[in-house]
C-alpha cells in the first residue's frame, strides 16, 4: 500500500459512525438469524480495506467478502481473523496461496473445482468452496440448468467442503421481472443440491438492492456492498428512512486553497484553454486532480463549496491541481478547506450530483480515490469516551 502523509491537504475523511449507521439499517432489514457477508473488496470501495474490514468485523458483521486473492491475503497478513470469501475467479496456480491464508474460495466450474481438490489433497487439508451458480448475471459460475451435472462432478472430489452456494443478481435495483427470474433459477438449483443431500452452510443472493427490494432472496445469508458506504442502491433518495435512520455517507472529500490570483478578462485557464474568463475574476488553484481521483470528466462541470458558498471548476481538471472560479466578488485564503464530495460545515454536495454530472455511478468514483490521498478516520465520540475511560 502506498504511503502518504497524513497532514496532506487533499483527504477523504472516513466516518466510521456513519458505518456504523449504515450496518445497522443493513440488520434492520433482515431477520436475525441471517448472516452478514460486507463486501470490502477494491479497497473497501475506496474507503480503506483494513480499517474498514477491522471496523465491520467489530461491529458484528460474520464474514468478509473480497474479489481477490490479494485482498484477502492482505487482510490476514494485516491481523484480521474473520472469515474471508474471494467471490472473484480462481486462477489455478494461486490456489495454494489460497489454501495457505485460509480463506474461502468461490468455485465456477469442473476444472477448477478439480484444481481446487488436487491443491487440498497435497497440502493434506480441506478446501471451503462456495459454488457460484450464473442465473442471468453471465459473468462467471455454472450456468444454473447444468448446475446439476456440476454438483454431481464436485461431489465425487475429496477434500472439498462446500461452505456455500450462491449467485448475483443483475438487475435488483430496476427489473423486477428479471429478477424474480434469477431468483426462481436459484430457488431451483437449491432443490438440486438439497435432493443431493448437501447442506451448505450459507446460501447468498442478495446484494444491497435485493436486501431492500427482496426479502425472499435473503435466505441465511447476505452481501451488502454500497449501501455499507451510504449510497441506495436504487438511486439518490436522500429522504428515504429506515426505522427512523437515513443511510450516510461515510466518505466526505476535501482539499484546500493552495493558490490565489485575480485574473483579467478574456484569459484562457489550464491546458487547452477550455475555459475563457468572461470578466476579470478571482481564481483559486486546489491541489487535487484527476491522479486523486477527481476525474478529468469534471473538467467545466462540478462545483465545490467554499466558505459556504458553491463555484465552479474552471478548464480541465490537471493531474495533480485544479482551478476553481471564484467570480469578481469571491474570497479566498490560502489554507481554506474546499468540499469536493459529501457534507462539510451543514452543507452537502452529493456525491450523485457528480456521478449524474459525468454519468456514472457512485462505486466508480468511490474506487478512484486514488491511494495518494490519505484516509483521514473519525471515531465516534463515544468510542473516544470508552478509550479515555479505559485509560
Amino acid at each position: 500500500m502506498l504511503l502518504t502523509d497524513q497532514t496532506r491537504p487533499t483527504r477523504a475523511e472516513i466516518s466510521l459512525s456513519n458505518l456504523a449507521n449504515n450496518l445497522a439499517i443493513v440488520k434492520s432489514q433482515i431477520q436475525s438469524d441471517v448472516k452478514i457477508m460486507a463486501m470490502v473488496k477494491a479497497n473497501a470501495y475506496g474507503h480503506g480495506i483494513e480499517r474498514i474490514a477491522k471496523e465491520l468485523v467489530s461491529l458484528g458483521v460474520d464474514a468478509l467478502g473480497v474479489a481477490y486473492l490479494e485482498e484477502a491475503a492482505f487482510l490476514r497478513e494485516s491481523g484480521v481473523k474473520a472469515p474471508i470469501v474471494v467471490l472473484g475467479a480462481v486462477n489455478s496456480w494461486q490456489i495454494h496461496s489460497f489454501l495457505s491464508y485460509d480463506v474461502e474460495l468461490c468455485t465456477s466450474s469442473i476444472a477448477k473445482a478439480q484444481a481446487i481438490s488436487q491443491a487440498a489433497k497435497e497440502k493434506g487439508c480441506i478446501a471451503k468452496i462456495h459454488l457460484k451458480i450464473d442465473t442471468g448475471m453471465e459473468r462467471i459460475g455454472v450456468q444454473w440448468h447444468n448446475a446439476p451435472g456440476f454438483i454431481d462432478e464436485v461431489l465425487k472430489l475429496s477434500n472439498l467442503q462446500i461452505k456455500g452456494v450462491f449467485s448475483h443478481f443483475a438487475k435488483a435495483e430496476n427489473d423486477r421481472d428479471f429478477t424474480l427470474t434469477q431468483l426462481d433459477r436459484f430457488q431451483s438449483v437449491l432443490k438440486e443440491v438439497e435432493k443431493r443431500g448437501v447442506k451448505p452452510e450459507f446460501i447468498h443472493l442478495a446484494n444491497s438492492a435485493a436486501i431492500l427490494n427482496y426479502k425472499e432472496s435473503h435466505f441465511n445469508m447476505v452481501r451488502p456492498g454500497i449501501m455499507l458506504y451510504g449510497y441506495n442502491p436504487n438511486g439518490y433518495l436522500p429522504e428515504t428512512c429506515f426505522g427512523g435512520r437515513f443511510l450516510l455517507p461515510v466518505m466526505t472529500f476535501k482539499t484546500k486553497v493552495s493558490y490565489f490570483k485575480v485574473v483579467q478578462a478574456s484569459t484562457g485557464i489550464s491546458y487547452n484553454h477550455t475555459f475563457v474568463t468572461p470578466q476579470t475574476t478571482r481564481m483559486i488553484t486546489l491541489p487535487v486532480g484527476y491522479g486523486d481521483g477527481y476525474s478529468r470528466l469534471l473538467s467545466n462541470k462540478a462545483d465545490v463549496i467554499l466558505r459556504g458558498q458553491r463555484y465552479p471548476v474552471a478548464g480541465n481538471i490537471c493531474m495533480d491541481q485544479t482551478m476553481v472560479d471564484i467570480g469578481p466578488q469571491g474570497t479566498a485564503y490560502n489554507g481554506d478547506d474546499v468540499l469536493l464530495f459529501g457534507q462539510m460545515d451543514g452543507m452537502v454536495l452529493p456525491l450523485e450530483e457528480l456521478c449524474q454530472k459525468i454519468g456514472t455511478i457512485p462505486y466508480e468514483v468511490l474506487c478512484l480515490i486514488s491511494l495518494r490521498v490519505p484516509r483521514i478516520y473519525i471515531i465516534p465520540k463515544e468510542s473516544l469516551h470508552a478509550a479515555e475511560a479505559s485509560m
